[in-house]
């Protein structure tokens, strides 16, 4: 496990609850959960130049769960893609840092919220890589309640269809999505066997473990014939004790005593 990536997790969780506590936003839980996928993800593989961020060479990352962009406008700030002090400017009146991950950011592939539809894109865009020989990965970042769309398993289907194992899907699975746990409002288990089943390879992590993330992306970089899919298994509000698992805190903004003292806990 590194230390680096774990210290840049910490701080991509502060900015995150800084900005929502500032606009007094929601979807908090979500953004923390997959703060360690970012931070292992920015720090150790995508092949990215925050002065160049159109590279046309450049590693793609799609965060399907628009709603959760605050961790990814985070990342993209702490890495120099655009000045950290902006992020104070997140959800303001003429801000670009809107309130669903936007594409004008920069940075920001493609702007999201509607789930379901980044994977979509991301699949067209593998199959343009493959088919003009480009040698980039598409990664997607995907909730699990939004796999309750039928448009993600259409291009499932398309991805393995056309042999995209340049195509590296993650599911934040935090086992609860808006209105409940995932298991009450639409069970996905057996995920992995799902995803197999769709000619998908499938790897379960322990989302949080950044050691096992670093090792199930190397894997799925080394696939030769199918897509992948890192199941990683994580928390709801990773990081701060009184959120963590808590559906409560899919949509409420903390109060001055809850921010301090969450921000106690990401020191």
């Amino acid at each position: 496990m590194s230390n680096s990536t774990i210290e840049f997790s910490k701080k991509i969780r502060r900015e995150t609850l800084q900005m929502i506590y500032e606009a007094k936003a929601s979807h908090i839980g979500g953004a923390f959960s997959m703060a360690d996928l970012l931070a292992v993800l920015y720090s150790d593989f995508l092949n990215i130049d925050p002065k160049n961020p159109k590279d046309p060479i450049r590693d793609r990352l799609f965060l399907s769960k628009g709603h959760a962009c605050t961790s990814l406008y985070a990342t993209l700030a702490l890495k120099g893609f655009f000045d950290l002090g902006e992020l104070k400017n997140y959800s303001k009146n003429e801000s670009l840092l809107l309130s669903h991950a936007s594409h004008k950011v920069a940075g920001v592939e493609l702007s999201t919220g509607s789930l379901g539809h980044a994977l979509s894109v991301a699949c067209g865009v593998a199959l343009f890589a493959k088919r003009n020989s480009k040698t980039f990965k598409v990664y997607v970042i995907l909730s699990d309640g939004e796999l309750d769309e039928g448009s993600n398993w259409e291009a499932i289907l398309f991805a393995q269809q056309h042999g995209l194992n340049n195509l590296i899907g993650i599911i934040d699975y935090n086992k609860i999505q808006s209105l409940g746990t995932v298991t009450e409002v639409m069970n996905l288990e057996p995920l992995n066997k799902k995803f197999e089943s769709f000619g998908w390879n499938a790897i379960e992590i322990d989302g949080h473990d950044h050691e096992s993330i670093g090792t199930a992306v190397k894997q799925a970089n080394s696939s030769k014939e199918k897509p992948t899919v890192i199941l990683a298994h994580t928390v709801k509000g990773k990081g701060v004790d009184f959120m963590e698992d808590q559906l409560l805190w899919h949509y409420k903004s903390p109060s001055k005593e809850q921010f301090e003292a969450a921000l106690e806990q990401l020191k």
